[in-house]
């Protein structure tokens, strides 16, 4: 009974320290949401670089030199603009997925696929700036913390203050595999909105291209049933958020700093 007693006054410290360290892993995005961090910006970067090597091996990069150039041009706007203290990377992927991603220590992808959706360069603005704003808001160290979380059981939590190296590939696979969720779809929708205006691109394209995106759908599930809102839900909130992100275009446009992405 004494071992028992023991046993149990152990769990119950480990899950007291567990618990604040949790709390103490607390962060808030920049539209005021919480969310836990339990990985370092060191330790993400770490995982994004090895998640970016991972998709190289496996996808093949495009080969028209116009098209790098095209894509170069829209990311280095943005980020230009909302990182400029950090140093980005951008492949542009021979894949027909209609997709793009942007990943922890400046990595940015784009496969050829969405270039047929996205008509224009305000449009796969549009894209650009709603991945980066994954990657800024902390949805990317989130996502990863909430499954290390789960995995790791708050004994180990209790036991150690940041991940252990050995975790790298882990939260590797965690980038490329787990989705994001429903609330940071749309802050990142909110936030992305207002990255492409700042950067000089129209923000009125945000809801064509999602107009563009319904008609690729065909048999999209149920909003509930997704980890992102539905196409009708994303074009209502965009063009509800036009008034706040068109005045940040228009002083960017008088100020001259209209990208020329052709």
């Amino acid at each position: 009974m004494r071992r028992i007693a023991v046993i149990g006054a152990r769990l119950i410290s480990v899950a007291l320290v567990a618990a604040a360290l949790i709390v103490a892993a607390c962060a808030t995005t920049p539209t005021g949401r919480t969310q836990l961090r339990l990985v370092s910006d060191a330790q993400m970067a770490a995982m994004g670089s090895t998640a970016f090597a991972q998709l190289q091996q496996k996808t093949p990069p495009a080969s028209d030199p116009k098209t790098m150039r095209y894509v170069d041009c829209v990311a280095e706007a943005i980020t230009r603009t909302v990182a400029p203290e950090e140093t980005w990377e951008v492949r542009v992927f021979d894949a027909p997925e209609v997709n793009a991603f942007a990943l922890p220590g400046g990595k940015i992808g784009v496969y050829t696929g969405l270039l047929k959706v996205a008509e224009n360069p305000d449009q796969l603005a549009a894209v650009i700036g709603h991945e980066v704003a994954h990657v800024l808001a902390g949805h990317s160290a989130a996502r990863v913390s909430n499954e290390l979380a789960a995995q790791l059981g708050v004994t180990v939590l209790g036991q150690t203050t940041g991940v252990d190296p050995q975790l790298i590939g882990l939260g590797a696979n965690l980038l490329l595999l787990l989705p994001y969720s429903r609330a940071d779809e749309t802050e990142a929708d909110v936030l992305g909105l207002q990255y492409m205006a700042k950067s000089g691109f129209d923000p009125r394209e945000a809801p064509k291209l999602w107009v563009n995106m319904s008609k690729q759908g065909g048999g999209a599930p149920p909003e509930f049933l997704s980890t992102h809102p539905a196409n009708e839900t994303r074009i209502r909130d965009l063009q509800d958020r036009l008034p706040q992100a068109l005045p940040l275009y228009e002083q960017t446009r008088a100020k001259g700093g209209q990208p020329k992405c052709g």
